[in-house]
């Protein structure tokens, strides 16, 4: 009897009259109970606020219209979409603008993200009235930030100066992105707009303290009536500076015109507003910050020696990276300074022969568990951001549908059969779409009806045609499909430093770097790559021209790669150039030497030009085949 009597005073839901019923109506006499969904379903309701009242459906609070002039249906001014300007549970109006109309769930929705502070009328933005009343009607307003506020660097780039040469003769020879405090190539803005600059060397400025004004800005201060009048008082011969304007570009601020002729200066003017790869990646570059943090790589075993250093807790990949080359096998522990565009070089060729990638020269992911587990497919992603940030190599080997679907998403791309590395999964793809009847298609379906049940490709064959898109499913499936995992492991580790944002935003400029190898080296490259910054010996520089022109003819051993790998470490001009620019030195001595962490080639002095090749052939094969065989065993780890 007694468990009968604690059983009837738990209340029960006057909804779903179940049980545990533990929110009642606040309205005096009104004895509902209810579960908080159940409410919720009933349209009850709940003030988050005050008391925390509750109130059911027939003593819920109202918006008492005075009277309704309206005919038509009013848009939603969040969602825009049209509703009936009645106040109901589900339609509500602003207390402040009686034209602004909401969709309950469309108010709580904005209250949720905007938060208590930013929460307000969409059309007069006040918030004291307008919050009182959407919480008096139920509506949740958290007190917390909004959530864009909320977002990791959201407003990174309004702390970003502007640092580019905007003269047209620029005179400084490592770019017009190149600034360097306190020197004659430090970059000075436009003290009217701050959206132009110029090196301080390239528009004859003394110092960082003397004013200088844009093209457009001194136009329209030349213009100006205070300007005319104090040029009355000026010098006869004074030259106010216009014929420097000449020196600038046109400004990218353009006049209003016409959609046709915006159209028509756009097309005009093209190439201007295409950006350049290696400016991007410099730009990407401005994160990187003067703190150092030093790797400690194993040439023997780079893969493994980056990994390590990259998953290191204390590893910041906007720190700037410094290499030292260590050997397990010395005792001693000794460290040799080492360049790091060498290893990002190296690692990157470890990266592309490493079993995360399958195919031959366009290569996609492979379906590897063994790595997944690893997240080595993160890791890779990660290691091919940081490499293109701090002045790597371009990577050169990604398929076109591979890169697709990093910019465009796997569901907008469309695979072909050279994707397919398996040998035995592209003579499938074959048979099927060289079958001649509906016959033949059925057999082969037969044939492969268990592999083909697998991977969910099993179809119903009514026409001949049918076997084109039984062929575009098994090719969606081994080329995206089947990866997907791996895919979006090594997407996010592409989003460090900001890498995948930036080539979803230019996808035509980095196609060119993860989809094309490098052009070729020729003579002119390299002679216009190396600079000679001492005076040197003029006999030897002619033996270096002809040595360039003899390697071009095919009568050397040596390429042109080999050079650059001997001076620099790397076989190509990674597309944000050298740091510090390739130079050129003459030494009294027999064998060329490659300084890879300057960057400097030091040319023997010889008295006959044959004696000249034959040293920089000997010096530099023997060379580059005992680095080769060092790292050698371990590519394809």
């Amino acid at each position: 009897m007694k468990v009968k009597l604690e059983a009837h005073r738990i209340p029960k839901c006057c909804i779903c009259k179940k049980t545990g019923a533990s929110i009642g109506c606040v309205t005096p006499r009104c004895k509902r109970s209810y579960h908080f969904p159940c409410g919720l379903q009933r349209e009850c309701i709940f003030q988050f606020t005050g008391n925390f009242a509750s109130f059911c459906w027939n003593h819920r609070p109202v918006q008492i219209i005075t009277s309704n002039n309206y005919r038509d249906s009013l848009p939603c001014t969040i969602c825009l979409e049209f509703i009936e300007p009645i106040p109901t549970y589900s339609i509500l109006r602003s207390p402040c603008c009686k034209n602004a109309w909401f969709h309950r769930d469309c108010l709580q929705v904005q209250a949720i993200n905007a938060g208590v502070f930013f929460f307000r009328c969409t059309i007069c933005n006040n918030s004291d009235i307008f919050q009182k009343e959407m919480l008096r009607m139920g509506i949740h307003i958290p007190e917390k930030d909004a959530s864009w506020e909320l977002e990791e660097n959201a407003y990174q780039e309004l702390l970003q100066h502007y640092e580019h040469c905007d003269v047209r003769r620029c005179r400084c020879k490592e770019g017009r992105d190149y600034n360097v405090p306190d020197s004659k190539w430090e970059i000075k803005r436009c003290q009217c707009c701050g959206s132009r600059g110029t090196h301080l060397a390239c528009s004859s400025l003394q110092s960082w303290e003397e004013n200088w004004e844009c093209l457009e800005c001194r136009g329209i201060l030349y213009n100006s009536g205070d300007f005319q009048k104090a040029k009355k008082h000026t010098l006869p011969n004074t030259n106010v500076g216009i014929t420097d304007c000449l020196l600038e570009e046109s400004s990218p601020k353009l006049p209003r015109q016409s959609p046709g002729a915006q159209r028509e200066d756009l097309l005009r003017q093209g190439s201007k507003f295409r950006r350049d790869i290696s400016t991007l990646i410099i730009e990407l570059g401005f994160q990187i910050k003067k703190k150092a943090k030093r790797l400690f790589i194993n040439k023997a075993n780079i893969w493994n020696s980056a990994l390590d250093g990259f998953r290191n807790q204390n590893f910041n990949p906007s720190y700037t990276i410094e290499i030292a080359y260590v050997n397990e096998n010395d005792h001693f522990g000794k460290e040799q300074p080492g360049s790091k565009q060498e290893f990002l070089s190296l690692l990157m060729q470890q990266l592309e022969n490493s079993p995360l990638f399958e195919g031959s020269l366009s290569k996609n992911l492979s379906l590897n568990s063994q790595a997944l587990k690893e997240n080595l497919y993160y890791e890779a992603g990660k290691m091919l951001a940081i490499s293109l940030v701090h002045g790597g190599p371009s990577p050169g080997f990604f398929s076109k549908t591979l890169f697709n679907c990093l910019v465009y998403g796997p569901e907008s791309t469309q695979p072909i059969l050279d994707d397919v590395s398996d040998f035995d999964v592209a003579q499938i793809i074959i048979r099927i779409n060289t079958a001649a009847t509906v016959a033949d298609l059925n057999s082969l379906i037969n044939e492969y009806y268990n592999y083909l049940e697998l991977i969910g490709c099993l179809r119903l064959i009514t026409s001949l045609s049918d076997k084109y898109m039984l062929a575009k499913d098994i090719l969606v499936y081994h080329v995206i499909k089947r990866v997907q995992a791996p895919f979006e492991s090594f997407k996010q580790g592409l989003r460090t430093l900001g890498v995948l944002e930036k080539i979803q935003t230019y996808p035509e400029a980095f196609c060119n770097i993860f989809c094309h190898k490098p052009e070729n080296l020729s003579t002119k490259i390299l002679s216009d790559l190396f600079t000679v910054h001492t005076l040197s010996d003029v006999q030897a520089l002619g033996f270096w021209n002809s040595y360039l022109q003899a390697i071009e003819d095919g009568k050397s051993t040596v390429t042109m790669e080999d050079i650059l790998i001997f001076a620099t470490g790397c076989s190509s001009i990674p597309p944000a150039g050298f740091k510090p620019t390739p130079s050129i030195e003459c030494l009294h001595m027999d064998f060329p030497v490659g300084n890879k962490c300057n960057n400097c080639l030091a040319l023997p002095i010889t008295s006959t030009y044959k004696e000249f090749q034959e040293n920089m052939d000997f010096a530099i094969k023997n060379t580059l085949r005992l680095e080769k065989e060092e790292n050698s065993h371990f590519i394809g780890h």
